[in-house]
């Protein structure tokens, strides 16, 4: 062992490295900017920290047992300005208290030199042990660099690391944490102020691509890529091209801040263009230009990753599942994604462009579009000509796409991203990447109209029913809910066009519907929703509901009911479409007052302040009048209820509740009731007792033992931290008479509850032949909920006993909370839904892990 060091001898080292890192980081920047060249500045940085590192690994005296390595970026060999150097520190065995102390002073030092460190202190089983449980760390070591100390060391973690890669397992978890991190963005790359690292299309899409291709021993650059055929020679140079503009910002925006900034910030853009040599046109900043630049970039990206996604999964993942499956003449499924039968369909056939769009839609099965299905849409966006939109077949089409009942939010954004939606309707493609300077907007006007899309979408959908549960009841209702769509699509169209956008959007609407064959009163209304898409939220932030001239007044301007619910649900969804910070329950509670006061003045009522939850609870309180139960009877269990539970349980389960529930036993003994289901055959079952974590994957079991599945539950936790859950249950076998099973299932399952005992486990059973010969592929994906405070699980699996309590297992072992729950089985396809929250799913990798064991599980 090399001689001891003190603190004092480090640090006295160390004032000469400071200098040599800050002269040696102003001359790569005097390089640069002389001749910009950002992979050699990535290189030549990296290699300036690799010689400083080196030279204090030597003053520091450290055992020989022990080695520096260069970890994650850095370990690549690039080192952006002020990014964060990466650095393992591998020890042979547990240090002693005199080594530990010296690496505390070299850590130290580190960033007293100026050096943003993020280390780690492993041996290389505590390396191995957290690769395994974190794919950050394993690809942090997948990239590892020796830089100094014990060479050998560094080579046996780097084999032992290789060696226990399961590449199948990396690549789903790599998809899987792109997946999160896109939907931390709101899976577009068109935010006003996006994130060139990590934002959809950002250099981190570019760099996961490398990662499995590096874990797969396919090289690390996009030539190698191209030479094993996964890109074409085209692909691979816009990918080189990408990468330096991205390298490029990147770069610039570090020296412009002087430290690790990867936003574009408003702050910075005007700067950033001028640091790229980007001059202002007649009607565009300078800034506006460069911004315009990096969405086109951005967009490729994203289009690139998609497509190398698939080329790198079908090399990788199982095949055995790739045998074609035909849906019509022109098309097939192969592994749930759309595939052209030939590669020239949609130059012979212009109209398959759109047929296969409508088939997205259709085939709930289908994920997206084979790799050379892309290729072939890219390459034949330009037959999206004035023939083609004047063609009424083409038309016809179109509509269908509004229409349809799934699909829509993916497939808009798919025909906006493939540059379709802007050929279809040119007044789009103007607004396509523009920016808007305003206070709220976070979005292009593009990307905004899409999340507006969007949001009307989410109404429709019972997953996310609780969200904003009055929305979602009147747009069910709401007749041709599919016009609200196109409604979003104009709203903003003629934005930057100069005058009142909304104005002149209405004449682009009219002419759409017209040329559609929509019908007049049907027109007229998306024609007037575009025009006055900004009047409610204008009259509810700004004027005073409690006077009844501003009623009468919108009430007069709306005319009659059908035109509020779609004004009102057309704002609530712009709204929420601009920014997720401009949206607040304040300004919710504003729009749903105006809108209820206006539609009792519309009734003929007098116009007061009137909530759709009091409005169900005086229902209720009705009912209960009728059963005999005496006035304020139901206050006692009322007051430990939130509003989701009355806005998410019907009139009838709320007066079931009550009913069963006003008079309690003492002690906190659980509640059980069931009776025949009223709604369909089956048995409903409502259960109040102390919650617990494992509440549901018990009742699970419990119910599977008595042979019965769970058609739909709906998990509520009381203000008093009480379950009060209610289950659809069936017998599969059709056998069951429910009404002689409701004793025992109101004794025993009680009895359970009180007594807190071994969990029931399903009982066995055998899977379908269909299942057997015909497996499906598990899919688990988890993505937060509009409000943010919780996520929603969804799971698809092939049916089969005891699945519902694997995944309530894995949730009850993650710790993970459960709201609702959303049960549906299609044949052999399981798909069901989950409200899920816990302290820790605000990490992508507790969301990756939980993905992970679902898989694991639902694999087994």
């Amino acid at each position: 062992m090399n001689s001891p060091v003190g603190s004092d001898d480090l640090r006295s080292v160390a004032e000469t490295l400071r200098k040599r890192i800050t002269d040696g980081r102003a001359q790569l920047r005097e390089k640069f900017d002389a001749k910009p060249d950002p992979a050699r500045l990535l290189c030549e940085n990296a290699e300036l920290v690799d010689g400083v590192l080196r030279d204090l690994w030597s003053a520091a005296s450290l055992p020989p047992n022990s080695a520096l390595v260069a970890v994650g970026g850095y370990g690549r060999g690039h080192l952006y300005p002020h990014s964060d150097v990466d650095i393992l520190i591998l020890l042979g065995d547990e240090p002693e208290r005199a080594a530990r102390q010296r690496i505390e002073q070299l850590v130290g030092v580190f960033w007293d030199i100026g050096l943003e460190v993020g280390h780690s202190v492993r041996t290389i089983e505590e390396c191995l042990e957290e690769s395994e449980r974190d794919v950050t760390v394993q690809t942090n070591l997948l990239e590892a660099r020796w830089l100094a100390g014990d060479e050998e060391l560094v080579a046996s973690l780097l084999a032992q690391h290789r060696a226990a890669l399961h590449l199948p397992s990396f690549f789903i978890a790599k998809r899987a944490e792109q997946e999160q991190r896109y939907n931390r963005f709101n899976d577009t790359p068109y935010s006003l102020e996006p994130n060139c690292k990590e934002s959809p299309g950002g250099l981190r899409d570019l760099q996961t691509l490398v990662w499995i291709s590096l874990a797969s021993g396919l090289g690390s650059s996009w030539e190698a890529l191209a030479e094993q055929g996964l890109v074409t020679q085209e692909e691979c140079a816009e990918l080189n091209k990408s990468e330096r503009f991205l390298q490029n910002l990147r770069i610039r925006l570090h020296h412009l801040t002087r430290r690790r900034e990867d936003r574009i910030l408003f702050d910075h853009q005007e700067a950033l263009a001028r640091s790229l040599s980007i001059s202002a046109t007649s009607t565009r900043r300078a800034s506006e230009v460069m911004m315009q630049r990096y969405y086109l970039v951005a967009k490729k990206v994203t289009q690139l990753n998609a497509l190398l996604l698939q080329n790198l999964a079908s090399r990788i993942l199982p095949s055995g599942l790739d045998t074609p499956t035909p849906i019509d003449a022109r098309f097939c499924k192969r592994q749930n994604l759309l595939d052209v039968l030939d590669d020239k369909l949609f130059i012979k056939e212009p109209s398959a462009i759109l047929d296969a769009f409508l088939l997205l839609e259709q085939h709930d099965e289908l994920k997206g579009m084979t790799a050379r299905t892309l290729r072939a849409l890219w390459q034949s966006r330009g037959r999206v000509d004035a023939a083609f939109r004047r063609n009424p077949e083409n038309r016809r089409r179109f509509i269908a796409l509004f229409q349809q009942p799934q699909g829509i939010t993916h497939v808009f954004r798919w025909l906006n991203q493939y540059g379709i939606l802007g050929r279809y309707i040119p007044a789009f493609g103007q607004i396509v990447g523009q920016m808007q300077h305003d206070l709220f907007h976070v979005y292009t006007v593009d990307q905004h109209i899409l999340q507006v899309m969007r949001n009307v979408r989410r109404m429709t959908m019972d997953e996310h029913a609780h969200e904003y549960p009055l929305c979602t009841r009147l747009i069910s209702a709401f007749d041709r809910n599919w016009l609200l769509y196109i409604a979003a699509l104009f709203h903003d169209i003629a934005k930057g066009r100069g005058g009142d956008h909304s104005k002149l959007g209405m004449s682009d609407a009219r002419h759409f519907c017209e040329d559609h064959g929509i019908s007049p009163e049907d027109t007229d209304l998306v024609e007037w929703l575009v025009g006055e898409h900004l009047t409610m939220s204008q009259i509810a932030q700004k004027s005073d509901l409690s006077d009844p001239d501003v009623i009468r007044g919108f009430a007069a301007l709306v005319k009659d009911e059908r035109r509020l619910t779609a004004l009102y649900l057309l704002t609530h969804a712009d709204i929420r479409g601009t920014s997720p910070k401009v949206w607040n329950g304040w300004k919710a509670k504003l729009l749903e007052d105006l809108f209820l006061t206006t539609q009792r003045l519309l009734r003929g009522d007098t116009p007061v302040q009137a909530k759709g939850l009091a409005e169900r609870q005086d229902e209720a309180r009705a009912r209960l009048r009728f059963y005999g139960l005496v006035e304020g009877v139901e206050r006692p269990l009322w007051e430990e209820l939130d509003t989701v539970y009355f806005m998410r349980h019907d009139i009838d389960e709320i007066v079931w509740h009550t009913r069963m529930l006003y008079y309690r036993p003492a002690g906190g003994e659980a509640v059980v009731k069931a009776r025949p289901s009223q709604v369909e055959q089956g048995l409903q079952v409502m259960v109040y007792a102390p919650d617990s974590q494992d509440m549901f994957m018990r009742l699970c079991g419990f119910f599977s033992r008595q042979g019965l599945s769970i058609l739909d539950a709906k998990i509520h936790t009381t203000r008093h931290n009480y379950a009060l859950d209610s289950f659809v249950l069936m017998d599969p076998s059709g056998d069951e008479n429910y009404r002689d099973i409701v004793p025992l299932i109101e004794h025993d399952l009680a009895q359970r509850l009180r007594n807190q005992g071994p969990i029931d486990k399903p009982g066995s059973g055998r899977l379908s032949r269909q299942v057997r010969h015909f497996p499906i592929t598990p899919e688990v994906a988890i993505r937060p909920d509009e409000r943010g405070q919780h996520y929603i699980l969804s799971v698809a699996a092939a049916d089969r006993p005891g699945l519902l309590f694997d995944i309530a297992s894995v949730l009850a072992e993650c710790r993970v909370n459960l709201h609702t729950a959303k049960i549906a089985t299609l044949g052999e396809r399981a798909e069901d839904t989950f409200l899920i929250s816990g302290p820790e799913l605000g990490a992508t990798s507790a969301v990756v892990r939980l993905e992970g064991a679902l898989l694991a599980r639902l694999q087994q």
